[in-house]
């Protein structure tokens, strides 16, 4: 692995430079590219994960009051916890990077998504027109998108006012 370094104790972020990590990727396809972080916090190692980074060397300490330059720049082991923690939510946000709707999205789908719905009650027999329906929630119904294939359609079933209608409330 080769790590991205800036060797000062405490590295200022200005001086991080952390796009490097992506310049030495693109440069060293074969080799796995990690980050050495004397930035003070954890926002810097959690950043090269988002950029690529495999591996994070940090520096650990009992206590930043302890002497010696690297302390300062060390995390205590609360904060390397956290730091792990952060780094392992970066990593599940990161993705495939393949856009496509993931299983919560579905599971919310119906409820975030509006259906043809009817203004006021609707008898069966009712050729349906524009003004008989509404848009509203939830998409368990006709699309909003498919409204012109809906209107001019008789209805099947009586619907109550409010209640989504459906393909099977329609004849087709």
């Amino acid at each position: 692995t080769l790590l991205h370094c800036t060797s000062n104790y405490p590295t200022a972020f200005r001086d991080a430079n952390l796009r490097a990590i992506e310049t030495m990727r693109k440069h060293f396809v074969d080799i796995p590219i990690g980050y050495s972080d004397h930035t003070t916090g954890v926002e810097a190692a959690v950043a090269a994960v988002a950029l690529g980074a495999t591996v994070i060397e940090k520096h650990f300490t009992l206590s930043r009051s302890l002497e010696g330059p690297d302390h300062r720049a060390s995390l205590e082991p609360g904060e390397l916890h956290y730091m792990v923690s952060a780094i392992r939510n970066v990593e599940a946000a990161l993705g495939s990077g393949e856009k496509t709707m993931t299983a919560s999205e579905q599971e919310i789908r119906n409820i975030a998504r509006r259906s043809l719905a009817a203004a006021t009650d609707l008898r069966a027999g009712t050729v349906l027109h524009e003004k008989m329906v509404e848009i509203k929630r939830p998409g368990i119904g006709i699309s909003p998108v498919d409204m012109e294939q809906a209107i001019g359609k008789r209805l099947k079933n009586d619907i109550r006012e409010d209640q989504v209608i459906t393909w099977d409330d329609l004849e087709l």
